[in-house]
């Protein structure tokens, strides 16, 4: 059997290279005793929490002005007379806001009561940088030195439990900075592609389990605990990968975002001991050409994101969706108004899409307006910290009693998402 270069999520650092026995993962945790693909016995407990987060991160800064939009505000269509999205094309959900027509594909889980929304939402010190601000979001610490994401706080209030616990998943995936830090967890491209790289009948099934032993004596455990942790998890995802499960059947989109979500409703139904699963989209961000209603980018993307999110729901079924909630976060909005190429530039307050079992439908938060004398440099303003949000989630869906050390210095407020 040969070796493979891959990043390890290890302590010593986000994209450390270390030499293992993974293709196609990253590995820094253990998992639930069970036998890997080569037959090698593995028996670490992990703490299984009481639900799973789905964290959707749309990168590039998506405009939530169009998504949940605000025509109840008489300042939205005046500061955006060409790309604005009129109300009656939109699907009425009180008297302020309507979601986008694309979003079609969901409106029934909003009707069930299986989705809502908060508008305005921002985080501290915002920044118009994509980098800076997705760090600041996904470091979740701002005016401290902690170099560590809130992810892997949340694991270590989990008492560490590691593994499958907390998995990022996705084609090119790599650990989000939300996870940096000591605790272990995983990555994966897709479920299919984890394997030992080599054929088990290179090395002897007894050398491997010599090795692995060996491995343990005298050596840290931040050595032995990630090649442990990636047998285990190969073992479980080499048993799901030969299930077969179709995601045509559920309506996935043939995307990097649909295979992405089939495979983590996979892990979800699979009660592998998934408490956060992180999930990524791209192309949000629209500074020229954002389109029409009916067509164009943001239909586009809109388009893929509610098909994607349908499916999800219904691959989970209603025993899956009473334990999971998805969030989506982006690292900012956009513009209130649109600029000179039909788009939109840089922004700060935002709309968060949440969907999943329990929760209380309806635009959450509270609106600030558009008016020129409630804008934060021309920006909607964020008046529900994003924290607030996690922090909700995390202790109604993953068993955290308090959010103090996972955000450090911040005081959550209750945003009413649960029923």
């Amino acid at each position: 059997m040969t070796t493979t270069e891959t990043n390890c999520g290890c302590p010593e650092g986000r994209g450390m290279s270390r030499r293992n026995l993974l293709r196609g993962a990253v590995a820094t945790g253990l998992t639930a005793g069970l036998t890997t693909a080569s037959g090698v016995e593995l028996a670490f407990g992990a703490a299984a929490g009481t639900g799973t987060l789905v964290v959707l991160s749309l990168h590039g800064g998506m405009d939530g002005l169009s998504v949940v939009v605000p025509n109840g505000d008489a300042h939205y269509l005046t500061s955006r007379p060409n790309i604005g999205v009129q109300a009656s094309v939109t699907k009425k959900i009180d008297a302020m806001f309507g979601l986008h027509p694309a979003m079609k594909p969901i409106f029934g889980l909003w009707d069930a009561g299986s989705m809502a929304a908060v508008q305005a939402v921002g985080q501290d010190d915002p920044s118009r940088s994509h980098f800076a601000a997705q760090e600041a979001m996904e470091r979740a610490a701002p005016g401290s030195g902690l170099r560590t994401g809130w992810i892997d706080r949340t694991l270590g209030g989990l008492g560490n439990p590691g593994g499958l616990t907390a998995t990022q998943v996705g084609a090119g995936s790599q650990m989000p900075t939300s996870m940096n830090g000591n605790n272990l967890k995983f990555a994966i491209s897709t479920i299919a592609g984890v394997k030992l790289d080599g054929s088990g009948a290179q090395v002897p099934l007894s050398g491997w389990k010599s090795a692995l032993k060996a491995s343990r004596a005298g050596t840290p455990a931040t050595v032995w605990q990630p090649l442990t942790a990636g047998f285990q998890a190969v073992g479980n995802l080499s048993t799901l990968a030969k299930q077969t499960d179709d995601p045509a059947q559920y309506g996935y989109p043939d995307t990097t975002l649909g295979h992405a979500l089939h495979d983590v409703a996979r892990l979800i139904k699979a009660d592998l001991g998934l408490s956060v699963a992180t999930v990524d989209q791209g192309d949000w961000d629209m500074h020229a050409g954002l389109g029409k209603p009916d067509a164009g980018w943001m239909y586009k993307q809109l388009t893929e994101l509610s098909t994607a999110l349908a499916a999800f729901a219904k691959h989970l079924g209603d025993a899956g969706m009473k334990r999971t909630t998805l969030v989506t976060l982006s690292e900012f909005g956009r513009r209130i108004d649109e600029n000179g190429s039909g788009g939109l530039d840089h922004g700060h307050g935002n709309a968060v899409l949440l969907l999943g079992g329990g929760l209380k439908k309806g635009v959450h938060g509270t609106w600030p307006g558009l008016a020129a004398q409630d804008r934060v440099d021309g920006d909607l303003a964020g008046t529900t910290d994003y924290r607030s949000i996690v922090a909700e989630v995390l202790k109604k869906r993953c068993g955290v009693s308090s959010t103090t050390n996972i955000f450090p210095g911040f005081k959550p407020k209750t945003v009413g998402l649960f029923a």
